[in-house]
């Protein structure tokens, strides 16, 4: 095939980019001899046809410090991202376009595809009589929605990822046999007296035939019920390692440890002198720890990897890429861009088939004889055991970064994609892994309503270390005592501010469920166990953008130029001058130009006296929640240092930007003015709920109050959006002031239209939104579109008669349960049985008893003038 000229720089400009980029020069020649020579050859004119999207690891550098902020998140190239749960067979390509349309008007840049079970209980759950049983992670059907995936993602110019296997744990499937499985040291002993000849048989190990792993629960379709499944390869599949006597009981000096395995026959048949005393004679073999990828449909379920091989590993990542390559073709690396490796749960295995040799060569001397110590008998003395185990820790380690990281990232890019993971908790050394990774990633979790981080520390060190500017989170993870559908921007933004004081900058909001049905059924598919609810099926989707363009505003700044390492000389400092605010804060620098994040952690007001290591320049404060910026002129500048009194509302945050060099101020004001109040929007309400979800039309509310106060079922239990009218008279407005309306307490997301014009979403604290362009002398119309969440239609449901079967999940965690089968009116399409409900979802977290969400415009409501 001839190579035009143009598309031959386009090659050569697209490869130089991605090593500029990813910091991988030493990969230059490799990818133009290779990969890129290959694409030249095969395929460049298909290549090329397609403009690649923008996605979120790429700088955000061109969104301008002198430009205005971007309205939404779509605009910016660094826009959040999120995990799309496809859950089992309930897949619909009509709702995977309806999802993907969601994400890109929602201001989304991307999604990460995690093919799960029905249900996750947390373990695997199946919900009978799916609508598509024939879609089964990893097959054919279950692929051909993958390129639909891809096809609707290259159109809507996002970003596609995908899981590199079924579940969320870890790396493996139907594909890897028992000898490629992660492997277990096993033994069998047989006591024997000495000063005899010893002719016998030694005894194969036997295992327990259940999984050896962390999380071994899975449900079992013959049994009806979450149990730990048979491996029958525990049974069948055994291969010995060494045969090995010692002295029966105490510390074993390492020259009486006698390596017999050259003695014993194929069957297990021994001859040995036996020398004088009591003797313990042990067959170690290994075989498959019988650890399974989770939480999968049964039918996807498959044995892990064995992470310390590197023809193990090589076959599970060839195997998914040339189903990629099998079925997306020209769409991978355009569309679907990264192979993903999710946070790692499979356990720790024992024994790898090169385990002697690599021992050997790393530690500098025989494993064998040490083998004992693995089930407990001490060997040369204490010190000499516990070095054993050290390096037997260490060369485990050596063997995942050298075998699992480098073996999946080498052949990943090979195949044109970037390679992502959560390298944390396992067991490696998180610094030495993550250089392997275009994506790193971490993880939070929003334990008890505060940001609870998972390793996010060591692998920001490790990614600023490895020069990887982009820094990866799998965002807001939550079980249900914190979140049942009770989950909102409010209460989320705090949490996620943490994480970008620690160094994240780059959020994928844990989760996005795939919704295969009719719009009709909300909220609809669940994943069950973890994570926040959020897609676009949540009550407060529609006004939520405006969260999700925070965050996009926020990670567009936090990408850009380098971050500084927190020191005494580098960090902000922050002292309280009144309130209760607690403050974190983290600090980049593009340029000459300095950039610090501060967030107020807590749910209090506060005034903080921030001094920042920076003179000669004047401060801006940059508010990412309303897309404003302006001049400070309250601060002192002295031994190099700026102190600025800055004031806090709940979980509020602010950027402070230096990049001007300092100018005469001609005024010293106050840096954040007064509010006087105008008005007070008092008296009656004309308030209209949406009948679709059982809520009166119009009723009119004498005064501001919780809904679930109300003795109006329709108001009590009402999810959604209900929209408060009112007129009222402003005789005059202050000449050139900023005029604003404040809401003082609204559950949980309001939306402001003064006089027809809508003024935008109110979503946070300060609880209030500048009105001052639609605001006008007399007469004003007032709507403020209130939205609550799902929590309590749901509750008001379970007044009801049943009409769906939920099964228990995990007892332990008394978190509700999940759909035990679709019922037959659902399938039919026909209306259903218990007509008092409104909401359809495949888990429930509720009783009839359980307690409502306050909901709903409190008030007080002004509108206030900054003086």
């Amino acid at each position: 095939m001839a190579l035009t000229k143009a598309a031959l720089e386009i090659t050569i400009l697209r490869t130089l980019v991605y090593v500029i980029y990813f910091g991988h020069q030493e990969d230059l020649i490799t990818m133009i001899n290779r990969r890129t020579f290959c694409v030249m050859l095969a395929g460049a004119a298909t290549t090329f046809r397609v403009t690649p999207p923008v996605f979120a690891s790429e700088s955000s550098s061109e969104i301008g410090l002198d430009s205005a902020w971007p309205t939404t998140a779509a605009t910016i190239k660094s826009s959040p991202h999120v995990l799309w749960m496809w859950m089992g067979s309930n897949i619909s390509r009509s709702g995977i376009t309806r999802d993907l349309e969601a994400m890109k008007e929602g201001g989304i840049g991307g999604a990460t595809i995690f093919s799960l079970a029905d249900s996750t209980t947390p373990w695997a759950g199946a919900i009978l009589k799916s609508p598509t049983p024939e879609v089964v992670s990893f097959t054919d059907p279950w692929w051909q929605l993958v390129r639909h995936a891809a096809e609707e993602c290259r159109r809507l110019g996002l970003e596609l990822i995908l899981h590199n296997c079924a579940g969320y744990e870890s790396s493996g499937g139907p594909w890897i046999t028992p000898e490629l499985s992660m492997q277990e040291v096993i033994s069998s002993e047989r006591s024997v007296s000495g000063g005899a000849r010893f002719s016998g048989t030694l005894a194969q190990p036997v295992v327990d035939l259940h999984p050896h792993a962390l999380f071994p629960d899975v449900y079992i379709p013959s049994l009806g019920r979450v149990d730990k499944p048979i491996v029958e390869a525990r049974k069948t599949y055994y291969r010995d390692i060494a045969v090995l006597a010692l002295p029966a009981e105490g510390v074993v000096p390492l020259d009486r440890v006698f390596d017999l395995s050259a003695q014993m026959a194929a069957n297990g048949e021994l001859q040995w002198d036996v020398p004088a005393g009591e003797w313990k004679i042990y067959r170690f073999g290994h075989t498959t720890t019988g650890a399974m990828i989770q939480p999968a449909q049964w039918d996807a379920m498959g044995l892990e990897c064995d992470k310390m091989s590197v023809e193990a590993v090589s076959f599970h990542v060839r195997h998914v890429l040339s189903q990629i390559k099998k079925h997306l073709d020209d769409l991978a690396g355009p569309s679907l861009t990264t192979l993903y490796f999710d946070s790692y749960e499979a356990g720790v295995p024992t024994w790898t088939p090169k385990m002697p040799q690599e021992f050997q060569s790393r530690r500098n001397y025989e494993i064998t004889p040490w083998l004992p110590v693995l089930i407990g008998r001490t060997i040369g003395s204490e010190e000499e055991t516990a070095r054993f185990n050290k390096d037997m820790k260490r060369t485990v380690a050596d063997l995942y970064r050298d075998c699992y990281w480098a073996t999946a990232s080498r052949l990943t890019r090979e195949a044109g994609l970037q390679f992502g993971a959560e390298p944390y908790e396992g067991p490696w050394e998180i610094s030495e892994v993550v250089k392997f990774l275009d994506r790193p990633a971490a993880e939070f979790w929003t334990d008890n309503d505060r940001y609870s981080p998972q390793s996010v520390e060591p692998v920001v060190e490790a990614a600023v270390a490895a020069k990887r500017n982009v820094i990866a989170a799998e965002a807001f993870t939550s079980r249900p005592e914190f979140s049942r559908f009770t989950e909102h921007p409010a209460w989320l933004k705090p949490i996620g501010d943490g994480a970008f004081c620690s160094g994240i900058n780059s959020l994928a909001i844990h989760h996005f469920v795939q919704q295969p049905w009719d719009d009709k059924y909300k909220p609809g598919n669940v994943m069950g166990q973890w994570g926040i609810h959020f897609g676009r099926n949540q009550t407060w989707w529609k006004p939520g953008h405006a969260w999700l363009a925070y965050l996009g505003r926020c990670q567009a700044q936090l990408q850009r130029g380098t971050v500084v390492p927190p020191s005494a000389m580098s960090s902000a400092t922050h002292k309280s001058a009144g309130g209760a605010a607690e403050l974190r804060s983290i600090h980049r620098r593009d340029g000459e130009t300095d950039i610090f994040f501060l967030a107020n952690s807590a749910v209090h007001a506060g005034t903080m006296l921030c001094t920042f290591p920076v003179a000669s320049k004047d401060p801006e404060l940059w508010d990412p929640v309303t897309a404003s910026k302006r001049e400070l002129t309250d601060f002192d500048q002295k031994d190099g240092m700026t102190t600025i009194p800055l004031e806090f509302a709940p979980a509020q945050s602010f950027f402070v930007v230096f990049r001007k060099p300092t100018q005469a101020r001609s005024s010293r004001k106050p840096n954040f003015p007064k509010h006087a109040v105008l008005a007070e929007l008092e008296g009656p309400w004309l308030v209209a709920f949406d009948k679709v979800w059982g809520g009166p039309e119009s009723v009119s509310f004498a005064k501001l109050e919780d809904w679930t106060k109300r003795p109006e079922p329709g108001i009590k239990y009402y999810s959604g959006t209900a929209i408060y009218k009112k007129t009222i008279k402003i005789s005059e407005l202050p000449a050139g002031k900023k005029c604003y309306l404040n809401l003082g307490t609204v559950r949980h997301i309001a939306e402001v239209t003064v006089n027809g014009e809508r003024s935008g979403v109110i979503w946070t604290a300060p609880w209030q939104i500048d009105v001052s362009r639609s605001l006008k002398q007399g007469e004003n119309a007032i709507e403020i579109a209130v939205t609550n969440v799902w929590a309590n239609r749901l509750i008001g449901d379970e007044q009801e008669p049943p009409d769906c079967v939920f099964i228990p999940g995990d007892v332990k965690f008394k978190a509700g349960g999940f759909l035990k089968e679709f019922p037959d009116w659902f399938l039919q399409g026909k209306p259903r049985p218990s007509q008092g409900r409104f909401c359809f979802a495949t888990w429930n977290y509720f009783t009839k008893d359980s307690a409502l969400e306050s909901s709903g415009l409190m008030g007080p409501v002004r509108i206030t003038v900054a003086t």
